[in-house]
């Protein structure tokens, strides 16, 4: 067909609703059990290991609390070929660098804002249903191969 365009246009943007995991609060929680019975059952002089099996409990039970209080957030990666490459976003606030990592079931997106700052989400297999999983590793897969397809400045 003469009028059919010669490459497909990018792809829509993928759109994620990131949450604390369930499962992460569950670990959190049986850490914070487990730490302190591992310091009693050490060969630690008690006067030493009651106090620091309660902090161990301490800690652990604030780290879950803070976890479980994190607010929910939105992540946008634009489309991948985009004229001056993708716009992605971070509750609304524009991105200056976003890449996706996976290992084994976890997703993980470090993203750096207009800023400077850097941020990593981790999402776990209960926060990402399969279609959404499925959905971000096809937009990181597209994004890597735009990023092939861009001369590189000499």
């Amino acid at each position: 067909m003469p009028n059919s365009p010669h490459s497909s246009p990018g792809s829509a943007p993928c759109r994620l609703e990131w949450r604390p995991s369930r499962w992460l609060l569950g670990a959190l929680l049986i850490l914070s059990l487990l730490a302190p019975l591992s310091v009693l059952g050490s060969d630690l002089p008690r006067p030493l290991a009651w106090p620091l099996a309660i902090a161990a409990a301490a800690r652990g039970l604030w780290l879950a609390r803070r976890e479980s209080g994190r607010a929910p957030r939105q992540l946008v990666l634009g489309a991948a070929r985009t004229p001056g490459g993708p716009l992605d976003t971070l509750d609304g606030r524009p991105l200056q660098a976003c890449h996706v990592t996976w290992r084994g079931p976890l997703a993980f997106v470090h993203v750096v804002d207009r800023a400077g700052r850097g941020e990593r989400l981790a999402w776990w297999p209960d926060t990402l249903p399969p279609p959404s999983r499925r959905e971000l590793r096809l937009a990181a897969a597209a994004r890597a191969a735009s990023r092939r397809d861009r001369p590189v400045a000499p």
